[in-house]
This record gives C-alpha cells, sequence and structure tokens, in this order.
C-alpha cells in the first residue's frame, strides 16, 4: 500500500526512481523529492533513432537527444543521485511507433503520449524499477493521486493548474501503477515550477519545450509515414474523396495523411472551406463537408480502464475531454458490454475522432477513460 499517498510521512530511506526526460519538470520532481529524504535514482530512457525517424535535426527540447540525457546527468549530479539511460527503443518501435502507422494507416488517429506512458513508463520502465528495488516511480506530470479509504481505490486528479493537467494523459494507469507512483508537481503551477527550478539553481529552469510527438521532432506526419513504410506494399495509394451528396470532387494521396477535422491538403476548388469528416479505409475513400457537418454528438468508446470505479454498472452523468486541448463537456456514459460504453454529449462537439482517447471526469475526478472507436452519424 503506498503510505506515503494515505498520509503517513515515512520519507527517509525510501527509493524513487524518476522518469527524467532533461526537462524542467522531471528535473524539479527529482530535487524535490531529494529534499525529502528519499533516494531517487535517475533514469532517462532512449525511446528511438534519430536515423529511423528522419526529420530535422533535433533542437533543444526534444526528448531522447544527446543534450537532453546530459541535462538529466547534469541534474543527478547537483541532487547527489545516480543517473542511468536505459536503452528502450526496441520495445518503444514495437509498442508505440508501430501502432501509431498501424492506426493512422486505418484512418485513425492516436496519441502516442498516452501508450507510451501506459506501455513503456508504467510497464517496461516500472518493471525495471522495481528490480532496483525501488518503492516508488515518479515523473513530472501535473496531475494528482490520492488514496480513498471509503472506496479502498487510488484515485486520480487533475493537476492544480488547469493550464497544464496532464491528468488527460494518465488514463490508462491500473491500481497498481497508481500505488506506486508520485506526482510532486501536481500541486504547482508551471510558472511555479520553473520559479523554484530557478531558485535552486537547477540547469534546466529556463529550458523551452517541445509541443510535438518526440518521435516527430520535424511535426511533419505525412513525410514520417511516407519514409516509415517505404518499400513496402502496404504503402499509401490514392484513392477518391466524396462530398455528402457522394458527389466524386476529389483526390487524396492516402489515408494514412489525414485525421478527422483537417482542411489543408484537400486540393479542392469549392466555395466554402471543406473537412474531413469520415475516413473509411475498406474503400480507400474520403468524406469532406462544412464545418458545421463535423459536430457530432454520439461515439462509441472502447479499451477501457477505469480509475475511481471498479467497472460501470448502468448510466452516469460526467464531463468528456476527447482531445488534449478539449475543454470537457457534459454527457452521458452507458454500459453497453464490459469493454465497449456509449458516450453521449449533451451538445454536440467538433471533431470527435476515432482512435483519439475519451477521458470521463467528475470534477477534477479522473473516472476512467478509453479509445474513441466509432463516431454514430
Amino acid at each position: 500500500m503506498n503510505e506515503i499517498l494515505r498520509g503517513k510521512p515515512s520519507f527517509k530511506g525510501r527509493t524513487v526512481v524518476v522518469a527524467m526526460s532533461g526537462g524542467v519538470d522531471s528535473s524539479l520532481s527529482a530535487f524535490l523529492l531529494k529534499e525529502k529524504g528519499y533516494n531517487v535514482i535517475g533514469i532517462t530512457l532512449k525511446l528511438w533513432d534519430y536515423k529511423e525517424v528522419g526529420g530535422e535535426p533535433l533542437q533543444d527540447g526534444v526528448c531522447c537527444s544527446v543534450d537532453s540525457m546530459n541535462d538529466a546527468l547534469h541534474v543527478c549530479t547537483q541532487i547527489s543521485s545516480p543517473h542511468y539511460v536505459l536503452d528502450l527503443t526496441k520495445e518503444f518501435r514495437g509498442r508505440v511507433i508501430k501502432n501509431f502507422v498501424s492506426q493512422y494507416k486505418k484512418g485513425r488517429t492516436p496519441n502516442p503520449c498516452i501508450l507510451c506512458n501506459t506501455e513503456i513508463k508504467w510497464k517496461v520502465l516500472l518493471g525495471k524499477a522495481k528490480k532496483l528495488g525501488a518503492d516508488f516511480l515518479a515523473t513530472g506530470h501535473y496531475a494528482r493521486i490520492e488514496y480513498d479509504d471509503k472506496r479502498r481505490r487510488f484515485l486520480l486528479f487533475k493537476g492544480k493548474d488547469p493550464s497544464k493537467d496532464q491528468s488527460y494523459a494518465l488514463w490508462g494507469l491500473s491500481q497498481k501503477n497508481l500505488a506506486f507512483t508520485l506526482l510532486p508537481l501536481g500541486e504547482l503551477t508551471k510558472k511555479k515550477t520553473r520559479e523554484l527550478a530557478s531558485q535552486y539553481n537547477l540547469k534546466t529552469a529556463s529550458k523551452s519545450e517541445s509541443q510535438e510527438i518526440c518521435f516527430i521532432p520535424d511535426n511533419d506526419y505525412p513525410r514520417f509515414i511516407k519514409d516509415w513504410e517505404k518499400g513496402q506494399e502496404s504503402e499509401a495509394k490514392k484513392g477518391p474523396i466524396y462530398n455528402l451528396k457522394g458527389e466524386r470532387i476529389g483526390a487524396h494521396k492516402g489515408i494514412p495523411f489525414y485525421t478527422i477535422g483537417q482542411r489543408k491538403g484537400l486540393n479542392i476548388s469549392y466555395p466554402k472551406p471543406l473537412y474531413v469528416l469520415k475516413i473509411d479505409p475498406k474503400e480507400n475513400t474520403l468524406w469532406v463537408g462544412e464545418d458545421k457537418d463535423l459536430f457530432k454528438s454520439t461515439f462509441y468508446v472502447s479499451n477501457l480502464n477505469w480509475i475511481s470505479i471498479e467497472n460501470l454498472k448502468d448510466t452516469i452523468e460526467c464531463q468528456i475531454k476527447i482531445r488534449y486541448s478539449h475543454q470537457p463537456k457534459k454527457g452521458m456514459i452507458s454500459r453497453l458490454t464490459d469493454k465497449c460504453v456509449l458516450v453521449k454529449f449533451q451538445n454536440p462537439e467538433r471533431a470527435i475522432t476515432p482512435g483519439q482517447s475519451a477521458v470521463f471526469y467528475r470534477g477534477d475526478e479522473v473516472v476512467g477513460g478509453g479509445i474513441i472507436d466509432k463516431v454514430k452519424d
């Protein structure tokens, strides 16, 4: 049982592995835990090779670069803690990158950061941490974990900084994961994090952040997918674009290069802006329409993980978030099977996208989440 989270402050002598990207958030997390008396072990993950992913040269702030590894080492040296680099390129390639490409080929838009959390950080890295004798795994995510005695469950909450909350990216964590996890920045704002990092003279205090997917440093998804699939029989093929009247009005470059709500790259002459409404990989077709046609209410969610409850038994009302930048909106969740729920927003929302994560909230508390499977017409 996670005694720290239950309010029993026995810090001294406890060992925590801190996942260190070389950024300010994980750096301050390591520093704060060391100050509290933990034995801190910093581990930086090497997840991909530049020669495999291509694109522009690595820039400051991108994880897995040599500079980022050195920055993490510098912070660990400053706090007198050991630092290791763990090569997980094989695991990351097999569990994250291949999934990313295969989902795009199916006309879906995955979130590889969420998959990296569940499959790499809280499976592979967590296993390594346990082998090192660690009591906890810590990251720099802005979210909070508490233990509820009445429900006998670990609960996940939004971070105190609404502009930086990262609970959305952690919906896949199990009860065992949460019991083993510390999130030192959950009560802080990003501004406060930088202030403290500067106050403690951490090298990463003013380091910029990367907003792109780590293994696509140039943020060019079509380029990445094209390069990754080059020479394979499954290379993307061109196909027709239809409007809602069923009229063929253009041609697309290949299913993997499009996502719901996309406007650029359609190359269609039309009086009004057109957006991708539907992607049909079986027929190799795109369907487009106006912005108003992107608004839908009802969709199915699978690959479920429940946090605040053991399982969904009936229908509940909550707030639903359908992408990282989306403001949660009120809706209903109804159980269909143990593996699938029907979600209906109170009011239509724009560009509900298969492959993205839907996370369910009650106030600041994460009820659970899953993957958007299909949008109901």
